[in-house]
């Protein structure tokens, strides 16, 4: 009786742990959908105008630099010893002023990419919800992004793909 008992407590536990076993799995391509949300190319749109003039006012600083090194250089047997310091140090102020430009706009933490978040923050956290969404409705455990990097995804079956049903609940329709 007692190892009957054991053996219907076993089978117990291994009906419980099943369905933990059977979890539901499947992958989306974020820059997939990114690339068909029209937003998103209105956001590109705008990043390109922001950074085109950024990138103009660094290539007018180093212009400036070279125009101030070439004219240096033309006046060089001209100038005192004094002089020549006097200008050498102003275009090492310019060029120090020009690389805290770079930094300033296009570094790490810099304006660009400050505002690259900010334009994009309302569009991921539409595609966010898009993809809660049909996680839900379709029962899935896991959701991987196919387009993140580091991919971890080696392989995949166009099976498990969900990016189209996040279209979907995004509103966005296929253009084929």
């Amino acid at each position: 009786m007692n190892k009957s008992l054991k053996i219907v407590f076993l089978m117990l536990l291994a009906l419980q742990a099943a369905p933990l076993a059977a979890q539901k799995m499947g992958y989306i391509d974020s820059e997939y959908i990114l690339n068909k949300h029209p937003d998103y190319k209105i956001i590109q749109q705008e990043l390109e105008n922001i950074s085109s003039e950024w990138k103009k006012e660094a290539q007018n600083l180093d212009k400036e630099i070279k125009d101030l090194s070439v004219q240096l250089k033309a006046e060089e047997v001209l100038l005192t010893e004094e002089m020549y310091q006097q200008r050498l140090e102003g275009i090492k102020l310019k060029q120090k002023e020009s690389h805290e430009f770079n930094s300033r706009i296009f570094g790490i933490n810099g304006q660009y990419f400050q505002k690259q978040a900010e334009l994009m923050q309302p569009l991921q956290s539409k595609m966010y919800d898009a993809i809660e969404r049909v996680s839900r409705k379709n029962n899935l455990a896991i959701l991987f992004d196919k387009a993140a990097e580091p991919s971890a995804i080696i392989y995949t079956d166009p099976r498990h793909d969900y990016s189209e049903f996040v279209l979907e609940e995004l509103g966005i329709e296929e253009n084929k």
